[in-house]
Formats: C-alpha cells, sequence, structure tokens
C-alpha cells in the first residue's frame, strides 16, 4: 500500500490517516461501499457511503496517475534520456498535467519544425540567440548560411532557429504552469455562430454571441455550447486575453531590447500562438468537460436515488393499464408478488359501445382478481384513462394511481422482458412493468439503463464511464440499503446486491426454482459458486421472511447472530422475543458486549434492527392526485393553482408533470422566495408540490410554472456588484429574469 497516497487522501478528504488506510485495505480485498459502511464502521471509524466512494475513487485515480508515472519512466529509458534528477521529478510530479510536463521535452515527436531546422544544423544558433549576450545575429547567422542544407540565407537560418525557440519555450516547464494558471484564472470563453448556421441552429441563438470567463461558466452552459460545437452551429474558444499571455511570457524568457532579444521575443509570440495556446486551450477544454460532467453527472445520480427510493405500494393486487387511442388500452391484472394473471384491451373514449364494453371489462376484472389498486401510465391518453376509470364505479378501497412510465418502452423490448413474458406484445410487456412500478419501484426501475429512466441533464454529453459507474453505484446503494427478499427478487434485482453480480443472481433464481424458496442465509451457501467472500458481502442485505431464524428477515449481519443469541440469553429470552418486546430490548445493556471487533455503532443498528427487522427505509406510500379538469394544456389558466409531482430537477429549474401531458419548467428564480443557487435544495424527483401557472405556450407547448408565493414578484437572484457596462452585460441580465424562455431549458427539451 502506498502511504503517500494514504496521506495526500486523508489531506484532501479530511480524514484521519487510519481511516484511509483501513479503506484501502478493505477495497484491497474485493469489499463494496455498501458493506464497508454498513459493517465496517469500527475499521472505518463509521464513513458513509460517500466518503468511502471519494477514498475509491481518489484511490483509483492516483493509481492511474502511477501508472502513466510507471510508462514514461519506461519510455525515458528506453530512449536514453533517464538521469536520477529526471526520475526525481517524474516520481515527485503530484498532478498528471505536471507530469506530462516533465515529459513533454522528451516525449517521441513528429517531424516537427524545430526537428527539421536541428537537421539543418541550426541548433547552436538558436542556443547563442536564447542567451541573449547582445552579439550581431545577422553575422551570426551567415555562419550557418548551407544551401545543401537548406538554408538558402540569414532569414532562413534565424527562421529555424526560431523554430527551435519556440518548441523549448513551449516546454519549458515553469512557462506551461504560469500560463496554465492564467488561462484557468482570467481565460474567456468565447462562442460566435458558424457560417450560415443562423436557421439551422436556432435553439442556440442565445450563444451566437455569448462570452463569460471559464472559471465561472455553470456545468451545464459548458455542456451546451460544446453540444452546439459538436453540431457544427457555434464556434468555441477558451483563451486569456492575448496581451496578458505574451507579457508574461516575455517576462520570463526576454532579458533585453537587441537584436537576438527581439528575435526570442519573435519566439516566444511564434511559441503561443501555435504551440502553447492551444496545447493550454486543450487542457483548459478538458478540465472545464469534467467539471461539468461532475456536476451533471451528480444531478443525474441524486435524481435517481429519488426516483429509486420512491414510495412502494407494497405488495397488492394491482391492475396495470398502459393508456392508448387508435390502439387501445393495454390492460394487465398482477397478484400480490406481480405475477402476470390476465391481460386485455380495451377501447375507451371511442363510442358509446366500446365505452360500455370497457366498463364491463374492467369492473369484471377487478372483482374476478380483486384488484386493489389501479395503476394507468402517464403518456399519451393518461388522463383521460384516469378520469375514464375514476368515472366507473368501483370500490372506493380501489385508488386509481397515475405511474411515471419513463423508460417502460425500454424495458418492453429488453432481453429481459422477452425472457420474461416471450409470447406477449410490446404493450402488454410495458402495462406489467407500469403496474409492477406502482407497487415497488426499485425493484421494477433496475430492469432498465438508468440513462433511458429520464432524470438527468445532458446525460449523452458526459463521459458515458463515469456517468455509468455513477449511476451503478446508486443503484447498488439503493438496492442494498433497502435490502431484497430473496425468495422473490428477480435476477436483475439480485446482480445488484453486495458481493454478486448478474452470474451469481441467475444462479441463485436457478438455485431457488429449482429446490424451492430460501429457508436460512446459511442455504445460501449451497448457491454455485457463492463462496465465503460472496457471502460475507451479501448476507446482511437478503431477507427470508418467515424463515428459521428471525434474524434472517433482518440487517443483521449473520457473523453477530452469535451475539444477538448472548443478549437474548442473558436477558433469558429467545432471539424472537427481543424482536417482539420493547420493555425486553430495554433491558440489554450494549456496552457490555463491546469487544475489540464490535464497538457502539455496530451494536447501536443492531438494537435499530431488532426493533424494527427488516423495515423499509422508504417512505410511506400517499396517493396523489392530479387537478380535476384539467388534462391539457389549453385548459391552463395564467395563475391557476396546481397539485404537480417533480419529474426531473436540473442546474437551471425542475419540471414538474401537472397532468397536461407536458412537463412545465419551474425555473430557478421561481422555486422559492430567497435566492436559490442549487434547486436540490428545495425539490427532489417524485415530490410533490403546489405551482402556479405563469405562462402557457400552446403552440410551443412550453409551461413556464412558480412556486413563490407571489409568482414573478422579486426575481430572486444575488445582489450585483456592479452596474452592467455594455450590452453584454445587459443581455446577461436580461436572460437571468427570463425563467420562460431560457435557453438551457429549451436545449434541455429538445435534445433529453
Amino acid at each position: 500500500m502506498n502511504e503517500n497516497h494514504i496521506t495526500k487522501i486523508s489531506d484532501e478528504l479530511r480524514l484521519r490517516p487510519e481511516q484511509v488506510r483501513a479503506t484501502a485495505e478493505l477495497f484491497a480485498q474485493a469489499a463494496t461501499v455498501p458493506f464497508i459502511a454498513r459493517y465496517r464502521k469500527e475499521i472505518t471509524g463509521s464513513l458513509d457511503e460517500i466518503q468511502i466512494t471519494d477514498v475509491r475513487d481518489r484511490l483509483n485515480r492516483l493509481e492511474e496517475l502511477d501508472t502513466r508515472r510507471v510508462a514514461i519512466l519506461k519510455s525515458l529509458e528506453k530512449n536514453g534520456h533517464l538521469t536520477d534528477e529526471l526520475k526525481d521529478s517524474v516520481l515527485t510530479a503530484e498532478t498528471l498535467a505536471e507530469l506530462e510536463d516533465i515529459y513533454l521535452p522528451y516525449k517521441p515527436k513528429r517531424r516537427t519544425k524545430a526537428a527539421i531546422a536541428r537537421e539543418k544544423g541550426l541548433e547552436p544558433l538558436a542556443e547563442l540567440i536564447f542567451k541573449q549576450t547582445g552579439k550581431n545575429m545577422q553575422a551570426e547567422a551567415e555562419n550557418y548560411i548551407d544551401p545543401e542544407k537548406g538554408v538558402a540565407n540569414v532569414e532562413e537560418a534565424l527562421a529555424g532557429a526560431r523554430d527551435i525557440m519556440a518548441e523549448r519555450i513551449n516546454e519549458d516547464i515553469i512557462a506551461r504552469t504560469a500560463l496554465r494558471r492564467l488561462f484557468n484564472s482570467k481565460g474567456t470563453l468565447k462562442t460566435t455562430v458558424a457560417a450560415d448556421m443562423e436557421t439551422k441552429g436556432a435553439k442556440f441563438k442565445d450563444y451566437f454571441d455569448w462570452e463569460e470567463p471559464i472559471a465561472k461558466a455553470p456545468s451545464h452552459r459548458i455542456l451546451a455550447v460544446r453540444r452546439g460545437e459538436k453540431e457544427e452551429v457555434l464556434n468555441l474558444s477558451i483563451a486569456p486575453p492575448e496581451q496578458d499571455a505574451l507579457k508574461m511570457l516575455e517576462t520570463h524568457f526576454v532579458k533585453g531590447q537587441e537584436e537576438d532579444s527581439k528575435q526570442v521575443q519573435a519566439a516566444v509570440t511564434d511559441s503561443y500562438k501555435r504551440l502553447l495556446s492551444r496545447s493550454m486551450e486543450t487542457e483548459v477544454r478538458l478540465a472545464a468537460k469534467e467539471r461539468a460532467d461532475t456536476d451533471a453527472i451528480k444531478i443525474f445520480a441524486d435524481n435517481l436515488r429519488e426516483l429509486l427510493l420512491a414510495a412502494p405500494l407494497g405488495s397488492k393486487r394491482v391492475m396495470g393499464a398502459d393508456p392508448g387511442f387508435r390502439t387501445g388500452c393495454k390492460i394487465v391484472c398482477l397478484d400480490r408478488q406481480g405475477q402476470l394473471l390476465h391481460h386485455d384491451t380495451i377501447y375507451p373514449l371511442m363510442t358509446a359501445k366500446k365505452d360500455a364494453e370497457a366498463i364491463s371489462k374492467i369492473k369484471s376484472m377487478c372483482h374476478r382478481y380483486k384488484i386493489e389498486a389501479i395503476a394507468v401510465g402517464n403518456g399519451t391518453a393518461g388522463r383521460e384513462t384516469e378520469a375514464f376509470i375514476n368515472a366507473i364505479p368501483l370500490s372506493p378501497a380501489i385508488p386509481v394511481i397515475m405511474v411515471n412510465e419513463s423508460g417502460a418502452s425500454i424495458y418492453s423490448a429488453s432481453k429481459t422482458a422477452r425472457k420474461e413474458f416471450p409470447d406477449l406484445d410490446l404493450t402488454v410487456r410495458g402495462s406489467v412493468s407500469i403496474g409492477r412500478r406502482l407497487m415497488d419501484p426499485l425493484s421494477e426501475l433496475v430492469k432498465i439503463d438508468p440513462k433511458s429512466i429520464g432524470v438527468g441533464q445532458y446525460q449523452h454529453d458526459v463521459d458515458q464511464t463515469a456517468l455509468k459507474k455513477a449511476l451503478d453505484d446508486v443503484v447498488m446503494s439503493c438496492v442494498n440499503g433497502v435490502g431484497v427478499d430473496v425468495n422473490r427478487a428477480s435476477a436483475e434485482l439480485l446482480a445488484y446486491i453486495s458481493g454478486f453480480g448478474p452470474m451469481l443472481a441467475r444462479n441463485i433464481v436457478s438455485f431457488r426454482n429449482e429446490n424451492g424458496p430460501f429457508k436460512s442465509r446459511q442455504e445460501l451457501k449451497k448457491v454455485k459458486r457463492l463462496g465465503p467472500k460472496a457471502f460475507e458481502q451479501s448476507a446482511g442485505f437478503l431477507r427470508i421472511s418467515d424463515g428459521e431464524n428471525p434474524l434472517d428477515a433482518s440487517a443483521v449481519h449473520p457473523e453477530s447472530y452469535a451475539l444477538v443469541d448472548a443478549m437474548a440469553a442473558d436477558i433469558g429470552c429467545s432471539v424472537k422475543a427481543i424482536t417482539q418486546d420493547a420493555q425486553l430490548r430495554r433491558k440489554i445493556k450494549i456496552s457490555d458486549y463491546v469487544t475489540e471487533k464490535v464497538g457502539l455503532p455496530t451494536l447501536n443498528d443492531i438494537m435499530q434492527e431488532l426493533a424494527k427487522p427488516g423495515r423499509d427505509p422508504r417512505k410511506k406510500f400517499e396517493t396523489f392526485a392530479y387537478a380535476e379538469g384539467i388534462s391539457k394544456i389549453e385548459d391552463l389558466k395564467a395563475g391557476m393553482k396546481l397539485p404537480g409531482i417533480v419529474t426531473n430537477v436540473t442546474a437551471f429549474g425542475a419540471f414538474v408533470d401537472i397532468g397536461v401531458h407536458q412537463d412545465g419548467l419551474v425555473h430557478i428564480s421561481e422555486l422559492a422566495d430567497r435566492f436559490v443557487k442549487d434547486p436540490s435544495e428545495i425539490v427532489k424527483v417524485h415530490q410533490k408540490v403546489k405551482v402556479t401557472v405563469m405562462a402557457a405556450d400552446q403552440e410551443r407547448k412550453r409551461i413556464s410554472l412558480s412556486m413563490k408565493s407571489v409568482p414573478g414578484r422579486g426575481k430572486s437572484k444575488p445582489v450585483r456588484k456592479s452596474k452592467p457596462k455594455n450590452l453584454q452585460d445587459l443581455k446577461k441580465l436580461k436572460y437571468q429574469n427570463r425563467p420562460f424562455n431560457n435557453p438551457l431549458a429549451e436545449l434541455f427539451r429538445k435534445n433529453t
């Protein structure tokens, strides 16, 4: 284990070195983040999942840096450049940029202008000029005229020498470090419209002439202009004022006013414009993109967590409805385990005869399959179907609930759905998914690629590997945080359990199908390829209801069973009795059970679990209803106050479903009566909110909403430090105050 890494990470994350070291050792033993956070608190000093994930990611970055370090040392040694001093520099470099700067002068290059000049024998002349001793350059250059080598005159000799000096300036570590700092602090992001793209690229209109400091550019704007550049609508550049950059370089390299110094000055200008500015801009672009990706991925991950942990209805007999007009509404009936019992198609809202047939079928299915709730997809004809079913005289105990069907079509066409329902139509599979989402959102949504659920911003523009890793972390965290009934869970859900993967998940399902339900956690050890390590990592997150041991239904890890048995024996009762009687639990003095391996954090977790074995951390399900009589955008009027559900949270606001088939935007300036920097401070995905309609554009299908007590009044923004100085500043100020026509919202709506 690299102790330098431990020290560096502990300093960066403000953790004790022993915490970082212990966490790193657990990762080296193939432990997962959920397992470490839940069952190894004494070892890590009770680090939470976020801290543990940060340690893991930082370790990975440092290991990548070390891998690059080794590759550079091998290259230097192979090409005969490695010296003790150079080796020390490589070994002590703390960032990838610093490492690459050290390597740059020795990096194998293509045939550059400087290389060609060296072939012509002009390096001694370049060295002489660079010293700036005041010698006559014309006279010195004449000594290097050699037509056979391609140097026909003095000017060609001096030009070649300047090429060599320009490359040397480009490779100077001090100059690159200072210039990098200048680009980061004073670099300006500028965009202009490409020739003849004004009409085709209208959605990027607000960036046809845009300028702002790169250090302050928000992530969503960086991703937006990069998309505009990718679509060849925008020209994008990032640079500080050129005179500032040249002045800094000249101060470093130019030593006088003589002819040789003027040659160096010319080389500085050439080096900056041809080499350094491009190199630095590439670096800054990559750094800005990485920062933007990090912010966007965090938003996506936070939204996904809220959606996955949405309150479940629970084990109920559910009717699922996938609405439709011309093709009809696909209806399915599911048992309390989500198994398909029946499916049919109705054609409501067409003719009186078909309405009567649809009503008869729904009433018959509700009676026959003892339906306890009806889930209606919120897609096309969703509100109309909801209203139609609500008008049927069914039992008041059967709620009709709208369900977000985003991604249901992805599941319907997936390999998982085809395997589960090989003989059913895509729309029937979609209805099953809608019904199951109501029962348990987490169990159903894990079957879909998180990117298809629709709770991110610019998800196609960010680093896809980093996005997948972050979203997989969220799904794993949610699945393990809730726990899984091993006798009911699908292979897709089991695959996210700590220590498992697709293969082990399939093996568990196969074993369950062949041998019947698991009766104890210990029986899991009989599953093919489920060894001691996988059992240790997974057992605490798997639940077995009505098993041989009451602790198998809880989050108490099997490694602590003996401890709980000792507690029960000491107060003269059974383990089951402890879980049922609070008076008995109060008799347990947990400090008596502290050992070298088990401390108070774990003991407190055990006591909490004994109080509510296998408790679901998700919120209790609450029914929600949209406003009656409001089902399409034409029904909206300014000033209406309506209930809604947050469907997506972005950096510039939140999108809210108010039941009209088109989500409305609550701009960040309309989220609260106070200034809001981060929308996630105010709203979460799937949160129920009250909004006021500010405007509804029927032609463009744009809805502007507010959550303020007085919509549109007193725009929520920080106090400006100075008045607008020019048209550009005024334009930016105007942009901040117009939520309805927000360009980022426009891009988001059109491209996600």
